[in-house]
C-alpha cells in the first residue's frame, strides 16, 4: 500500500473534482486512489458515483460492490447498489438489495434523511412488483378456471398471504402450547355430530335465558384485574364493568348450582355436550353477554388443546363479528361457531342491543386420549403448585 501522507489530499482533490462536475476527471482520480488504497471505502463510493454521473451504471456496480465486500451491512452501500441496478434495468436484482438495507434499518429511529429517501425508493418498488406478481399470478389462475370462494377457503387465504393482503395468525397460547396440532382459525359444525342436539334446544335455552335476563343481576364482569383471563386489562372498557359480561354454568371446573337450577334445560343440554373435566381449570360454560357497542381487542387464549364453542342465543340484526386470524365469521341464532382462541382473535357487537352466547370449551378433537391424560395431570400439578405459593 501507498504511503497514506498523501492519500488525504488526493482524496480531497478528487472530491472536489466530483464537487466542480469534473466527472471524467474524478473518475480518474478515484480509480487511481481505489487502486492505491483499495481499504480506502470513501474511494470507492466516489467512483462508483462518478460512474453513475457517467452512465456506466456496470462500473458504478463494480465500484460499489467492493464496499458491500468489505462491510455487507453497509446500509448506504446496499441503497447506492439498489438504485444503479434499476438505472441500469435490473429492477428485480435491486428489490433484493433494497429489501437488505430495509432490514437492516427495520428497528432504527432517526435516520438521515438520505437513508429514508433510499429506503422509501425500495419500498415503493416492493410495492410495485407485489402488485405485477400477484396480477399475473391471479390472472393465470384464472385462466385455468380459477374464482375466489368457489373451491377452497385455505386456497384463497394462502393468495393472500402470498400477496401481502393477510398476516399470517399461529397458535399463540399465553399459558401452555402443546406442539403438533393443525393451524386451523375454525372448526366446522359438521365435524361434530353432537352439535345437532344441542343447536335444536336453541329456542328452550333462549326463554331460560331470557327469564334470567328479567330478574335480578346474574351477570358479573368477564374481566376482572388480577384474574387468569388474557391479561389486555388496559382496556378499560371491558374490565370491571357488564360491557363483557358472563354468567356461568361451570367456571375452572366449579358447578354454579344456582344457575343451574334458573337454566335446568340449559344445563341438561351442556351435560349432552363433550366438556373437559379438569380439577380447578374445566370446564368452562357460561352465557356471554356483549353489550351495544362494545368491542373485545386482538388477544390470544390461554391453551392451544381447547376449541372455544359459541351457541349464538340473542343475536340482534347487524350484530358484528368474530375474527379469528384472517377469518371473521357472524353469529346467526342457533348455528355454533367453533374456533381455535389460542389464535388471535376479537369480537364486536356493532348493534344497539346486547349479544349473548353460550360458551363452553372441548378438547382438541385431535388430541389421543394418552395425551388428554397427561395433559390433565399437567394442568392439575400447575393448580396445586398455585396453591401452595
Amino acid at each position: 500500500m501507498s504511503d497514506t501522507s498523501f492519500i488525504q489530499p488526493q482524496l480531497q482533490s478528487a472530491i472536489g473534482l466530483l464537487q466542480n462536475g469534473k466527472m471524467q476527471q474524478a473518475r480518474n482520480a478515484f480509480d487511481t486512489l481505489c487502486h492505491q488504497a483499495p481499504q480506502l471505502t470513501q474511494a470507492w463510493f466516489g467512483l462508483a458515483y462518478a460512474c453513475s454521473q457517467l452512465q456506466d451504471y456496470p462500473a458504478s456496480i463494480a465500484a460499489i460492490d467492493n464496499v458491500i465486500q468489505r462491510e455487507p451491512k453497509n446500509v448506504k452501500a446496499l441503497i447506492f447498489k439498489a438504485d444503479q441496478l434499476v438505472y441500469n434495468d435490473q429492477e428485480r436484482m435491486a428489490l433484493a438489495f433494497y429489501e437488505g438495507a430495509l432490514q437492516l434499518t427495520a428497528n432504527q429511529q432517526n435516520l438521515p434523511d438520505e437513508i429514508k429517501r433510499g429506503l422509501k425508493r425500495g419500498l415503493a418498488l416492493r410495492e410495485k412488483y407485489d402488485s405485477e406478481y400477484s396480477s399475473y399470478l391471479l390472472n393465470a389462475l384464472q385462466k385455468k378456471g380459477y374464482q375466489r370462494g368457489k373451491v377452497s377457503q385455505r386456497f384463497d387465504e394462502a393468495l393472500d398471504i402470498s400477496f401481502g393482503k393477510k398476516e399470517i395468525f399461529l397458535q399463540q397460547p399465553t399459558r401452555f402450547y402443546f406442539p403438533g396440532l393443525p393451524q386451523r382459525a375454525f372448526y366446522e359444525r359438521s365435524e361434530f355430530p353432537w352439535l345437532n342436539a344441542l343447536e335444536a334446544k336453541t329456542p328452550q335455552i333462549k326463554s331460560e335465558l331470557q327469564t334470567m335476563l328479567t330478574g335480578s343481576e346474574q351477570f358479573s364482569p368477564y374481566l376482572e384485574r388480577g384474574n387468569n383471563e388474557p391479561n389486555f386489562v388496559q382496556h378499560l372498557d371491558i374490565v370491571d364493568n357488564l360491557n363483557w359480561s358472563a354468567a356461568y354454568f361451570w367456571h375452572y371446573g366449579t358447578l354454579d348450582d344456582a344457575i343451574a337450577q334458573q337454566c335446568p334445560i340449559t344445563k341438561r343440554a351442556l351435560d349432552e355436550v363433550p366438556l373437559p373435566f379438569i380439577s380447578g381449570q374445566t370446564p368452562i360454560a357460561l352465557f356471554s353477554k356483549l353489550k351495544a357497542g362494545i368491542k373485545i381487542p386482538p388477544h390470544h387464549g390461554l391453551l392451544n388443546t381447547r376449541l372455544i364453542c359459541h351457541l349464538p342465543i340473542i343475536v340482534p340484526e347487524n350484530c358484528g363479528a368474530l375474527r379469528v386470524g384472517n377469518q371473521t365469521r357472524t353469529w346467526h341464532e342457533g348455528k355454533a361457531l367453533i374456533f381455535d382462541d389460542s389464535v388471535e382473535h376479537e369480537a364486536w357487537n356493532n348493534s344497539n342491543e346486547e349479544r349473548v352466547v353460550l360458551l363452553f370449551d372441548i378438547w382438541r378433537p385431535e388430541l389421543t386420549e394418552d395425551e388428554r391424560r397427561l395433559i390433565t395431570d399437567m394442568l392439575v400439578a400447575v393448580e396445586e403448585y398455585s396453591e401452595q405459593q
